[in-house]
């Protein structure tokens, strides 16, 4: 694959998610692989099921290396930058470490304000209505 491909970028109404997520993803799903190969090899004896399950285990101990290291890259920008860390959760600007070539800023037009769509009252400080209309689809185009 090469860095034009495009992916799947999970959305979640309200943040910009970090890379750990997609780290998180993976670890979880080269898991569940695993356990499938070994659950293959219990059926059928074979082997070769069981060595793909331990190359795998590998890979998802790297795997959660990787997470682990990127999880406290944001967690340093926390403490470190915190309106830095807020302009990227709230999708104005890329996570560091990502690439900004070509960045959009977050949808924000489909967001539901706590407090007056989900009736949070102690979200009253937190409501977003009103506020200006989306600077992703300003920029690239509705969803």
């Amino acid at each position: 694959m090469s860095s034009t491909d495009a992916v799947w970028v999970r959305g979640v109404n309200g943040i910009q998610l970090h890379h750990v997520t997609d780290l998180q993803d993976a670890g979880r799903f080269l898991g569940n692989a695993a356990m499938a190969l070994r659950a293959a090899h219990v059926r059928t004896g074979a082997d070769h099921y069981a060595g793909l399950a331990t190359e795998l285990r590998t890979l998802v101990e790297r795997v959660r290396e990787l997470e682990d290291q990127a999880r406290s890259r944001m967690h340093e920008l926390h403490s470190s930058d915190p309106e830095r860390f807020a302009r990227c959760r709230d999708g104005h600007e890329p996570w560091p470490g990502e690439i900004p070539a070509g960045f959009i800023p977050r949808h924000t037009c489909k967001d539901e304000c706590l407090y007056h769509d989900r009736d949070v009252l102690d979200a009253i400080m937190q409501c977003i209505c009103g506020r200006p209309p989306c600077r992703a689809c300003e920029v690239g185009g509705p969803l």
